[in-house]
């Protein structure tokens, strides 16, 4: 029996205990929350759910605790777990383990940066160990991510980084799929067949490259037939300082959780 503590039931919470739920027969999810409607939500949507009125309680009745609360609320919200002595996982952007170590000195910290497609099963997470974590705590953690989709370990240094590709990306992938659907609509489609059509080809494309291992710079080559449509567009495209821009946008989202670890 694996029981699963989440201190604050947000909508990344939920859904990782949404996957765990789904994926593991002998979990049990233990979550805390100030708001009720949160925790009722919890209640109605999985059936092996057991809240806490306090925080504090949750530091001897689960397995791994999961801090999945804003940054900005952590330092408050933590504050009753300063005993806690076991295996704690941070999803809050920034907060840096050292931070952690400091307000629980017993606990063996782990941090991640996990992404909204959680909630579809669709993850990309990135995760860093603290001192003292062992590799039973490793794999649990491990066990427990890739329930909701891709999770790789890496060093805390690389976390910042992660959170720009992974943890922000779906926002910046999201207003690309919006100009697309603009275009297509602009150009007379439906918005709905717009919709359809942009989604579609960004699952495609992103199945091609991950299935048949290539590189985008392969894949641009196989869609541009000499003189077509593709090799028209790319002329666009290509000439607008589009990389920069991308380059740039990932590189604040960088700064900014840098910001928020100090």
């Amino acid at each position: 029996m694996i029981r699963i503590g989440f201190l604050g039931a947000g909508n990344m919470a939920f859904a990782i205990a949404g996957a765990v739920s789904n994926k593991f027969d002998d979990s049990v999810i233990v979550p805390f929350d100030i708001s009720d409607e949160r925790i009722e939500l919890f209640k109605s949507s999985y059936g092996n759910v057991e809240p806490v009125s306090a925080a504090a309680e949750l530091t001897d009745k689960c397995d791994i605790l999961f801090l999945s609360v804003k940054p900005q609320m952590m330092k408050d919200a933590i504050e009753p777990l300063a005993g806690f002595s076991g295996l704690a996982v941070s999803i809050a952007a920034g907060l840096k383990i050292s931070f952690f170590e400091q307000q629980m000195p017993s606990a063996r910290i782990v941090r991640v940066m996990p992404n909204t497609p959680c909630l579809v099963g669709e993850m990309a997470a990135g995760y860093a160990p603290g001192r003292g974590v062992t590799s039973a705590d490793l794999a649990l953690t491990d066990k427990i991510l890739t329930a909701a989709g891709v999770a790789v370990a890496v060093e805390e240094e690389q976390i910042d980084a992660v959170t720009g590709i992974s943890g922000s990306g779906p926002a910046f992938l999201a207003r690309i799929a919006e100009a697309f659907i603009d275009a297509g609509v602009e150009s007379g489609l439906e918005p709905e067949l717009a919709r359809d059509l942009t989604l579609q080809t960004m699952k495609g494309t992103a199945a091609l490259l991950q299935q048949k291992n290539m590189s985008p710079e392969e894949l641009v080559k196989m869609v541009s037939s000499p003189n077509g449509t593709t090799v028209a567009g790319r002329e666009i495209l290509e000439s607008s300082e589009y990389h920069d821009i991308i380059a740039r946008t990932v590189a604040r989202t960088i700064e900014r959780s840098k910001e928020l670890g100090k």
